[in-house]
């Protein structure tokens, strides 16, 4: 029998070695851990990862206080939900003059950054420096009584629905009402069916209208208080104001049932 020459058992046995080291890494698994991710596999997805709001937290609607600037007062009331604003409106600005344009002008772009950037830092609106500031300060005190009120569990202080954990207390802003002499507006807490409190948030000012609405406003209100109802006398000397007063404060009241 003729022998195998010695290089062709070289080259056979060569070929042996590189077919089993190919039969060996294709039984190696498809897969190892961070192969997804090296490969361009997708991730978890994000929603898994998402804070915990728990229940619509910080679901209602709050009013930030009013803040003054050199040509009125400021003030914001914010639709929040699931922690982020999703209405902005100003209750009070600026009016009067030149004010009325650039309260037009600054305004609707203020409440639409408000609800973009859901929080407080916003910039201001070319050539409404204060207003815009006043803006920002009431927003910011609207956030922090939404925080606040989210903190405690009860979500924000929505107008015209229970705060009081079960006590029936309501917190309402009436309509603002236009007199003669400029708009007045209420905001009136109720509880258990009765005014407990009421604040005057707009109501005539300049000129001789300041001593007119710092006589008359606190005796409205505590008549308001009193009576329990709208039905309250006008106070004398400020005809106009109190029918204004009144008016406010019966849609505040409507809105709670009466």
């Amino acid at each position: 029998m003729r022998k195998s020459h010695p290089v062709r058992r070289a080259v056979l046995a060569g070929a042996a070695t590189v077919s089993g080291i190919v039969l060996l890494l294709s039984l190696k698994p498809a897969s190892d851990p961070g192969s997804a991710s090296a490969a361009g596999g997708a991730a978890p997805p994000v929603a898994a990862q998402s804070p915990q709001g728990g229940r619509g937290a910080g679901a209602g609607t709050v009013t930030g206080d009013a803040a003054g600037t050199q040509y009125g007062p400021v003030q914001v009331r914010l639709t929040v939900s699931g922690g982020k604003i999703t209405k902005a409106e100003a209750v009070q600005a600026p009016e009067g003059g030149q004010s009325d344009r650039i309260t037009a002008d600054a305004v609707p772009k203020l409440n639409q950054a408000a609800v973009a950037a859901s929080s407080a830092d916003i910039d201001a609106v070319s050539g409404a420096t204060y207003t815009s500031a006043g803006y920002v300060k009431s927003l910011q005190s609207a956030l922090d009584k939404a925080a606040a009120a989210a903190g405690s569990g009860s979500g924000a202080a929505e107008e015209g629905s229970d705060t009081g954990a079960g006590q029936g207390t309501q917190v309402l802003t009436g309509d603002a009402a236009q007199t003669q002499y400029g708009p007045v507006q209420v905001r009136v807490t109720v509880s258990a069916g009765r005014i407990t409190d009421v604040e005057t948030l707009q109501a005539p000012k300049g000129g001789r209208s300041d001593q007119v609405t710092a006589d008359a406003v606190p005796k409205l209100d505590r008549a308001a208080v009193a009576a329990g109802t709208a039905d309250i006398d006008a106070v004398s000397g400020a005809t106009y104001t109190s029918a204004g007063y009144r008016q406010s404060l019966q849609s505040a009241l409507d809105r709670a049932g009466g």
